[in-house]
């Protein structure tokens, strides 16, 4: 509650701001007891103690954890990380010990009036990840040799332990082994196997049936599997150059040009043709029947006009197939280039 007093709304009568803050017009600081020797760069702290210790006063041990009124005191620099020394005086005696901090080994060190219970062992022996040093990961980076053998230390460590791990191993098995459910856990294995055989001689007798076969089947491999389907494929493309030619020689016998000339109207024209013909015929006739009688000049205008129209019919039905005949010889010529050039 002392570190309060200077925060505090009270302020005394005589107080001149002009004076700075409450605490210099008091001659107090905030930390009160603990800031008594400020002036000379040590303040009083709570310090823990790292691991456990001897007194060298009354050689009592003092174990880890053991909490003491401390001077605190700014002794030099690790690069930017300050290091700090604490004095401090046993509680079983009149002795003074001190204590330093050692950043560059993240540790402590003892400099005078105790010693240290010594508990340390190597952290490798012990089994534990020790981080590489700076100098350390450069090299691996670096030296292709010294990686590998950095790996065969690792490799060598694995092998001398492997006898340990399996002592482990055998251990744990004798003490938690359970027979029950490794016997579950098989006959489990065993029923499913059964089933999968008798499915696998359920098909194997289909087919021998199917195929008339008695013969013994062996059981299908993963080689097997490839054969059928590299087979499967060969039929596929087999088929599918069968379908491609037949194709092929569809187009080429079919009329590259489309004919608008279809048997209706063929049927159509000739019915046309054959009424001209007959019509003509008749007129013919008549012609001369009036050729004989002499009467040859008296032509009527309707016959003259039925004669035109006649001959304009037969006309047309002329060029139509013409026509025809010219755009179906066009195809076959067509068709015969083409198939001409294939065979080439």
């Amino acid at each position: 509650m002392g570190e309060r007093k200077g925060t505090n709304k009270y302020y005394p009568p005589d107080y001149n701001p002009k004076a700075g803050g409450l605490n210099k017009f008091l001659g107090t600081h905030a930390l009160r007891e603990r800031a008594r020797k400020i002036h000379q760069g040590i303040i009083i702290i709570r310090f823990e103690m790292p691991y456990n210790i001897w007194c060298e006063g009354c050689n009592n041990h003092i174990g880890m954890g053991v909490r003491y009124n401390a001077e605190k005191t700014k002794v030099g620099m690790y690069y930017t990380t300050p290091i700090y020394q604490f004095k401090m005086k046993c509680h079983l005696c009149d002795n003074h010990f001190v204590i330093k901090t050692d950043p560059g080994n993240l540790d402590y060190v003892i400099l005078s009036g105790a010693r240290r219970q010594e508990n340390r062992w190597d952290p490798l022996q012990n089994e534990q990840v020790v981080p590489e040093t700076k100098e350390t990961q450069k090299r691996l980076f670096d030296d292709s040799m010294f990686k590998l053998e950095h790996g065969s230390q690792d490799v060598k460590s694995a092998e001398s332990a492997k006898p340990n791990l399996v002592q482990l191993f055998n251990r744990n098995e004798s003490v938690w082994s359970d027979c029950y459910s490794a016997n579950q856990a098989l006959r489990q294995s065993f029923r499913i196997q059964s089933k999968e055989l008798k499915n696998s001689a359920a098909e194997d007798k289909a087919l021998l049936l199917k195929s008339s076969l008695d013969i013994k089947l062996l059981a299908e491999t993963d080689e097997d599997k490839k054969m059928a389907s590299l087979l499967s494929r060969k039929f596929l493309t087999a088929d599918a150059s069968e379908t491609t030619e037949g194709i092929r020689q569809k187009l080429i016998a079919s009329a590259c040009l489309p004919s608008s000339f279809t048997p209706e109207k063929e049927r159509k024209a000739l019915k046309i043709l054959k009424e001209g013909t007959n019509k003509i015929n008749n007129l013919i006739k008549r012609k001369g029947c009036e050729s004989l009688s002499g009467n040859s000049e008296k032509r009527t205008k309707h016959d003259s006009t039925e004669v035109q129209h006649l001959e304009t019919v037969k006309c047309d039905n002329r060029v139509e197939i013409s026509t025809q005949n010219s755009s179906k010889n066009l195809t076959s010529l067509v068709g015969d280039y083409s198939s001409g050039t294939d065979t080439d």
